[in-house]
């Protein structure tokens, strides 16, 4: 393994750790990222690598939310926290529809979508979603202001949101389960909570998928490209989670609509120009 290619794997994983949690698309950055770095690695390993580093990233919202996501306790006693077990139910809800699209058609669905013309349409799609959403909400009080307020209905619908971006890359998974439960009355703290909770089932799950399909063969170099970027996407996964957190605390999502726009133009307008 080269230096080289640590310093790409490097570079991934803080595209990766910065744009896992922030609703604008890791894929999109990914694509284009990879244009010009072009990992030296086999075709099979790349997929899965994109994949499997976000493991690095989940870790990150379980080391920081810790607390809100084990729901056993014991320092008095074995005691079970009822109300994070409701919340991991509903999660689980949320999770159904993407599961069951992802283990059903997720080869597929790749060979159909995953292409520069999808991902930007949909950049630019969620990103005036986003702007839209934002605007009809000013001014109007969130009907939903805690995680514990979330109903198994709410969660369903969240969870469809979220399958919208297992179908179409270039959505943004966060970004997706953020616009769906905007929409339906949860406020942006919330949302943004409940994406990073979503995040863990589904990115264990999506990591795992890929794993066995690719085997654990791996040789000695791919393995320590992998293990980089998976630390490097942990670490900046931190500090993506905690601006992400005190930002959305005093500003409203329409920046990160107007970006998503901007990276949408530039992809289809770089692969337009310039891509054999």
């Amino acid at each position: 393994m080269g230096i080289y290619e640590l310093l790409k794997v490097i570079i991934l994983g803080i595209v990766e750790g910065v744009t896992e949690w922030l609703p604008i698309s890791s894929t999109g950055h990914m694509i284009l990222v990879d244009e010009f770095l072009h990992l030296d690695v086999t075709a099979a390993f790349k997929e899965m690598f994109f994949v499997v580093i976000q493991l690095g990233a989940i870790m990150a919202v379980v080391v920081l939310y810790w607390d809100k996501l084990f729901p056993f306790s014991v320092k008095k006693g074995a005691i079970v926290k009822k109300d994070i077990l409701s919340m991991w139910m509903k999660i689980i809800v949320s999770c159904v529809p993407a599961a069951i699209v992802g283990l059903l058609w997720d080869d597929e669905l790749n060979a159909l979508f995953y292409n520069y013309q999808t991902v930007s349409i949909m950049l630019i799609l969620f990103g005036i979603l986003f702007i839209v959403i934002e605007n009809y909400n000013k001014g109007k009080s969130p009907k939903v202001t805690a995680i514990s307020e979330i109903t198994y209905q709410t969660a369903l619908l969240i969870g469809l949101f979220q399958l919208i971006a297992a179908v179409f890359p270039g959505t943004s998974r966060s970004g997706a389960t953020i616009v769906g439960a905007l929409m339906i009355g949860v406020s942006r703290t919330v949302a943004a909570e409940f994406t990073f909770f979503l995040a863990v089932p589904v990115m264990f799950g999506a990591s795992a998928l890929k794993l066995v399909k690719f085997g654990l063969n791996f040789t000695g170099a791919e393995a320590m490209l992998l293990l980089s970027g998976m630390l490097v996407a942990f670490l900046v996964s931190i500090l993506a989670i905690k601006f992400l957190v005190g930002y959305i605390k005093q500003h409203d999502f329409k920046v990160f609509g107007w970006y998503r726009i901007v990276l949408g133009c530039t992809v289809l307008g770089y692969f337009l120009l310039f891509a054999e």
